[in-house]
């Protein structure tokens, strides 16, 4: 459970491949399945979570975020049973966040106190738009109204720590419908809201109807005749700013590029994600980071030399195909032949995470914590792009932090980009 004297901090992330009907704009390992399937899938995902549990003993999972797919298709007693191998299995901080994501068409009341009760102790409600128009287009399977029952059952079976999710520039949607959504959202008084512009990803219905150039360039993009076309640029700016300016009128701090929250609701697991926690996938095509050498890992990069040596940190996935899943033995999860695609990475592959991942984070990254971590002066590393970056309104120098301004929030893809080391 320890190392020396300090437990080591882990995320468990939980996948649920399931959903009722794939949304247009989902790009996500995600399909609809009978209850036989999903059955067989959850007592497997309870084999794997107890052969993982006995490989990670000196580690303490201080959150835990089940996602999908829609978890929530699945029954009280199916997600009680995860918990309970996740209990029996890890060692769970008695302060853990345990978030879990919930389609409001899929959430009942006895649902949700059978969540409260397995031990779920945070919700991130999928709403995306409060105009029941943009729903349809989305290809949701549930109404505004279907989110306010689902809400306020959550509240009544004991949840007080709620995200809500929501999505802007929709195919039609107008600068009011998306302040509509976002005013009528506030008054509810959730604890975190995650406020996303609409990404058209390759593979998707929607790519399918906007194309190309819909990826590229949004407001220029023209929709087939059964969906108006997205918004312009300037109207997305503009939704973007109000965002903002609604949210923070209304108490919630912007703590990441697209997370607000009260003061004390930011997400844990999403924040342990920015800042380089190592997090553990389990279920189909679930992703992991391990430090499996931690010995080679102490005490960081030597030299600039050693950019391109192997850390002991590796990236894996677990296979995708859910017959291969299904058919996996203990000993095939003890032997990690479910996973595939390691990436063993190097000094270089993670300073660069340390920077573009931190950055998203309103309070930027500390030059202190990249050289406790790598061994090096984040100023020697990476000045002449600071400093360029600072130049051009980009980048704020804090230090020992430094931090997008307003403006390289606006252009964060670009600024991260510029933290690539070649």
């Amino acid at each position: 459970m320890e190392t020396g004297s300090r437990p080591i901090p882990l995320e468990l992330y939980i996948h649920i491949p399931f959903c009722i009907r794939k949304c247009a704009y989902c790009d996500f390992l995600s399909f609809p399945a009978g209850e036989e399937e999903r059955s067989l899938y959850v007592e497997q995902l309870a084999r794997e979570i107890e052969e993982a549990g006995a490989a990670f003993g000196e580690y303490v999972a201080e959150t835990v975020f089940i996602g999908g797919g829609t978890p929530s298709v699945l029954e009280g007693a199916q997600i009680g049973r995860i918990m309970d191998a996740m209990r029996e299995s890890f060692h769970l901080s008695e302060e853990a966040e345990i978030t879990m994501e919930v389609n409001p068409g899929t959430a009942s009341p006895e649902k949700l106190r059978s969540w409260r009760r397995s031990g779920i102790n945070r919700l991130s409600l999928g709403l995306q738009s409060a105009q029941n128009r943009e729903l349809r287009y989305l290809g949701r399977i549930h109404t505004a109204e279907d989110f306010l029952e689902s809400f306020h059952a959550a509240r009544e079976a004991g949840f007080e720590n709620i995200n809500v999710d929501l999505m802007s520039a929709l195919p039609g949607q107008t600068e009011e419908a998306w302040e509509d959504t976002l005013k009528k959202v506030l008054s509810l008084m959730p604890e975190h809201i995650s406020a996303y512009s609409l990404i058209i990803e390759e593979g998707t219905p929607f790519y399918e109807k906007y194309g190309t150039e819909g990826m590229e360039r949004k407001g220029k993009a023209r929709a087939r005749a059964d969906l108006p076309p997205l918004p312009d640029e300037d109207t997305e700016r503009s939704m973007y700013e109000a965002t903002e300016r609604i949210l923070s009128e209304a108490g919630y701090h912007r703590y990441e590029i697209s997370n607000y929250a009260r003061l004390g609701f930011e997400c844990r697991h999403n924040r342990g994600y920015w800042t380089g926690t190592e997090y553990l996938g389990l279920g189909l095509g679930a992703s992991s980071y391990i430090i499996r050498n931690r010995e080679a890992d102490l005490g960081g990069c030597p030299d600039e030399a050693g950019l391109l040596a192997l850390s002991g940190a590796e990236r894996f996935l677990n296979t995708p195909d859910m017959g291969k899943y299904l058919a996996y033995s203990r000993e095939d999860f003890r032997a990690g032949r479910h996973t595939e695609g390691r990436d063993r990475l190097t000094w270089k592959d993670r300073m660069e995470e340390f920077m573009f991942l931190g950055l998203r984070l309103t309070k930027g990254v500390s030059g202190a914590e990249f050289h406790q971590q790598f061994g090096q002066n984040m100023w020697n590393v990476y000045g002449q792009v600071i400093e360029e970056m600072k130049k051009n309104g980009l980048i704020a120098v804090e230090p020992p932090r430094i931090r997008l301004t307003e403006r390289g929030m606006d252009l964060s893809n670009y600024v991260m980009s510029h933290f690539l080391l070649d």
